[in-house]
């Protein structure tokens, strides 16, 4: 059979590569033809490469110099409906089409026949000799809890070379086994009994189950406090897309969340559902890419690149906490996951809900102006009440030089641990000190490969930079000068405020969460869950703490700088810290006990500071919408960054003038430019960055008129530009 789906052997087929080529390639189909979408292995000078067949070929080449196809993979063909969405995305957020399939195909050995691959699991022998190196492996596979791994994959997670692998292999401390063919996974039960829900939950559920059977595309954010419940609603939202025959996909923004989502998912449907996120390892990645392709996974929960997956009946995305700056992706493919997902859902007709208590203010736009569906929660999940939110002003407040936990804080935390309860005291910064300067000469370290400050991490004694992840031994003598013993720390990180609580509460157990002091997602769940069943008096947590996490015993949360965010010129600055300070507060109270939330300010009477106590949200957002408007900046208005880099800061800033000087493009549709200026972290890596930053009319055809204006450029040398449509932060 021939036409425009399958295509006779010899027959011409433009296949799309994961190659860095601006233009599909002809090929013949191989021997037993091929269908449109299928994945194919194919030549590409002396390499063999993975690409998808994308229609018909175009013939304009020497027939005799086209070569075949080598094979078709054992893979479900890429459906329609996700072409449509990688080239639709790609127009979006102008990125070339071969490095949207590249995040369409994410999973390893996908040309691989399953005779080829050995995985390695924990076994059940013990080491004759065990030095650091097979420790590391030893303490991989437990933290992994008995998943497999590559060998490869297992090498580089435990810092090893494959020798010592195979040495544990040969003593029975590590099996080595035969790669079966990928298994569907178990299947999810929609019938079983949830929770019992309140009022507002029931009617919230029941308003997204009628949404779903409605089978058309739709938008609905999910708005309720914290505590109140969120979860359990889209949860019944998911058993009903299960109930219809779809599939489903839960995006979290934080690999941590993912341990006790997963164990909630059990609990309510009897089986586990498929997880993605870099956490998980190879060998499970690729299940879960060949599973949701044939329709044998059903619920996938997973971190944004999940949106990627080739679902083959997609009827519902939840993105929770949908307002998380993490959903962005900020190298590579610069894209926003919560778009993404709209984007996704509106080509196949699925529905979305977008879960927060503080919302993003492009999302509670869009509802105000009725493109979204929204339905409130405004009340907590059983006995729970939401924190009583006071200040400390710090002006009157008397601290001792290097101390940051004022006296009323302190009374606070002291009453608590009387009454065997947990408190929290919250700061947005890794690490002990965010500046470490020399007090001989006046220098602050900085990094070799960058324009930021080097952070000191105490714990383990070395200076970090949280741009590029350089890491180097805290030294005796300035490197400036050369005097020992004059480096001293400037301002709290979460280290330093950890030091702090232990002098002033001796008697206190205390435990630290913030995400570069644990190894793996799985020593990170451990502690969380120690937390909770109350083995810590006293939490010190940066942002990481924020999301989602319910310690019942945990009644009062002490914000330690709560002005931090309010600093700098960023236009969601306000909104960020209105978000971080409700959903920290949120993290108080959760159970029977009533929680209070502390925030020390030095500028009590800020707008921000004052619509965080009041608790009028929707005070809030009006307001932030009417300043935006008048802009005429997101969602108001539109915005792109355009980011150029490269070794030499001269050659950079000449292609940004000259960017500037020739915007007859962006003039045609109303939109302006702004710089070339160098980026507030200027060098990263080594590189030297400037920004330009394009402001246009809501309804402009931005990308349009940016790829007309960038067409001309001629990159030499090591030079990049990237196009960042909607830009989350100006860094």
């Amino acid at each position: 059979m021939s036409g425009p789906e399958y295509f006779e052997h010899g027959e011409l087929v433009a296949v799309l590569t994961t190659q860095p080529l601006d233009r599909t390639l002809d090929y013949k189909a191989p021997e037993g033809g091929c269908f449109l979408g299928a994945f194919v292995e194919v030549p590409l000078g002396p390499r063999k490469v993975l690409g998808v067949v994308w229609g018909q070929g175009q013939g304009n080449f020497d027939p005799a110099k086209i070569r075949s196809v080598i094979r078709v993979l054992e893979a479900a063909p890429m459906r329609e409906e996700m072409r449509a969405f990688l080239g639709r995305a790609a127009d979006y957020t102008l990125t070339p089409m071969p490095a949207m399939l590249r995040l369409a195909t994410r999973a390893p050995g996908l040309g691989d026949p399953p005779s080829m691959r050995k995985i390695y699991r924990l076994g059940s022998g013990a080491p004759e000799r065990l030095t650091d190196a097979r420790t590391r492996v030893l303490e991989v596979l437990r933290d992994y809890g008995g998943l497999a791994f590559t060998l490869k994959e297992l090498a580089e997670m435990a810092g090893v070379t494959s020798s010592v692998i195979k040495g544990l292999v040969k003593q029975g401390a590590v099996r080595e086994e035969d790669s079966p063919r990928d298994l569907p996974y178990p299947v999810l039960d929609p019938y079983l009994p949830g929770k019992e829900l309140t009022e507002d939950q029931s009617a919230a559920a029941d308003a997204l189950c009628r949404s779903l059977r409605g089978g058309q595309y739709g938008t609905t954010l999910l708005k309720g406090v914290t505590g109140s419940g969120k979860t359990e609603v889209y949860l019944e939202a998911v058993a009903e897309s299960l109930r219809l025959g779809k599939q489903a996909l839960v995006l979290l923004p934080e690999i941590a969340l993912t341990a006790e989502f997963l164990s909630r998912v059990e609990v309510r449907f009897g089986a586990r559902p498929a997880e993605w996120h870099s956490g998980a390892t190879m060998t499970e990645r690729r299940r879960v890419w060949r599973m949701v392709g044939q329709g044998d996974a059903q619920l996938v929960v997973g971190a944004r690149s999940a949106l990627f997956l080739p679902f083959r009946d997609l009827g519902l995305i939840i993105v929770d906490e949908e307002h998380d700056t993490s959903y962005k992706q900020e190298d590579g493919v610069l894209y926003n996951a919560r778009d993404m997902a709209v984007l996704r859902a509106a080509i196949c007709g699925a529905q979305v809900v977008l879960a927060s208590a503080t919302p993003s203010l492009e999302s509670w736009a869009n509802a105000e102006a009725g493109k979204y569906e929204r339905l409130d929660l405004s009340a907590r999940f059983g006995a729970a009440v939401l924190p009583e939110m006071k200040t400390i002003d710090m002006r009157a407040e008397q601290l001792q030089p290097g101390s940051w936990i004022s006296p009323t804080l302190r009374q606070a935390v002291r009453a608590r641990m009387d009454s065997g309860e947990q408190s929290l005291l919250f700061i947005n910064r890794r690490g002990y000190a965010p500046v470490t300067l020399c007090r001989a000469c006046g220098q602050q370290i900085g990094c070799d490969h960058c324009d930021a400050r080097m952070v000191e991490h105490r714990f383990l004694k070395r200076l970090m930079c949280h741009q590029c992840g350089e890491t180097k031994p805290m030294p005796d003598a300035c490197p400036s000068c050369g005097v020992e013993g004059k480096l001293a720390p400037v301002g709290p990180g979460i280290e330093r405020l950890a030091e702090e609580a232990a002098a002033t509460f001796p008697e206190a157990r205390i435990a630290m969460l913030s995400s570069d002091l644990f190894g793996s997602a799985r020593a990170l769940k451990a502690k969380i869950e120690e937390i909770a069943e109350g083995d810590a008096d006293l939490i010190i947590g940066t942002q990481l703490v924020a999301k989602g996490h319910n310690f019942p015993k945990l009644t009062l949360v002490g914000v330690i700088d709560a002005d931090l965010g309010l600093q700098g010129s960023d236009l969601r600055a306000a909104e960020r810290t209105f978000q971080l300070m409700r959903q920290v507060a949120g993290r108080a109270g959760r159970s029977e006990r009533p929680g209070q939330a502390l925030l020390q300010t030095f500028q009590p009477e800020h707008p921000v500071i004052r619509a965080i106590l009041s608790g009028d949200e929707e005070g809030f957002w009006r307001a932030e919408a009417a300043g935006r408007q008048a802009a005429g900046v997101p969602p108001y208005g539109r915005m792109a960054g355009i980011i150029l880099s490269g070794p030499e800061v001269g050659p950079v800033f000449d292609i940004g003038n000259a960017l500037a000087r020739n915007d007859g493009p962006l003039r045609q549709v109303g939109a302006q430019v702004f710089g070339p200026a160098p980026a507030p972290i200027a060098r990263i890596r080594g590189r030297h960055r400037v920004r330009l930053l394009v402001k246009a009319p809501k309804g402009a055809p931005l990308q349009d008129a940016i790829a007309r204006w960038i067409a001309p450029v001629t990159l030499k040398g090591d030079i990049r530009l990237a196009v960042d449509i909607d830009p989350q932060s100006f860094f």
